[in-house]
């Protein structure tokens, strides 16, 4: 069904409103889909646990912004690592480098985390597991089978899954 927004309609939602997704044990709450944006983005509130964070990829069509609510996360690259802490913002650009996150400290880190063109989303929700909103699933074990659909429902959506040592300094 498409849920496309063609009458210029005001997008509200509360605190508690969208779905919650676990995500290799973090914790993704799908503000504004895609579909209610005409696919210029998606909007996703993330909770980062200490030691949390997605292993290395890249995305070519997606450009994803963080803005840090709270705690902190160090983004890296084969280049560079950046702190992000409360208030600060990262871009990873089109056709930007390969990067993960990651929580090393010992409290939640909140993003919020700004996905253009939407998409991105409908794969977290493939992949993720439902929860309810403020819960963590410690992450699991992945069997080499698993692994290797996850890496097929991501590449399906533009995003491409590299080893979780790659980005090793």
């Amino acid at each position: 069904m498409n849920m496309e927004s063609t009458d210029n309609t005001i997008i509200a939602v509360t605190a508690d409103e969208g779905p919650s997704i676990s995500m290799v044990g973090d914790t993704y709450r799908i503000i504004v889909k895609g579909e209610q944006t005409n696919d210029a983005y998606a909007l996703i509130d993330m909770l980062i646990p200490p030691g949390g964070g997605p292993p290395p990829h890249s995305h070519v069509t997606f450009q994803e912004s963080f803005y840090i609510l709270d705690g902190q996360i160090e983004v890296i690259t084969k280049e560079k690592k950046y702190i992000a802490t409360k208030g600060s913002y990262v871009n990873i650009p089109f056709y930007g480098p390969v990067h993960k996150f990651i929580n090393k400290t010992d409290k939640n880190a909140h993003i919020l985390c700004l996905l253009t063109p939407a998409g991105m989303e409908k794969m977290f929700e493939e992949i993720g597991k439902p929860v309810a909103a403020n819960t963590f699933l410690p992450p699991s074990q992945m069997t080499p089978e698993e692994l290797k659909q996850i890496q097929s429902i991501a590449e399906k959506y533009g995003q491409k899954l590299y080893p979780p040592n790659y980005l090793d300094w």
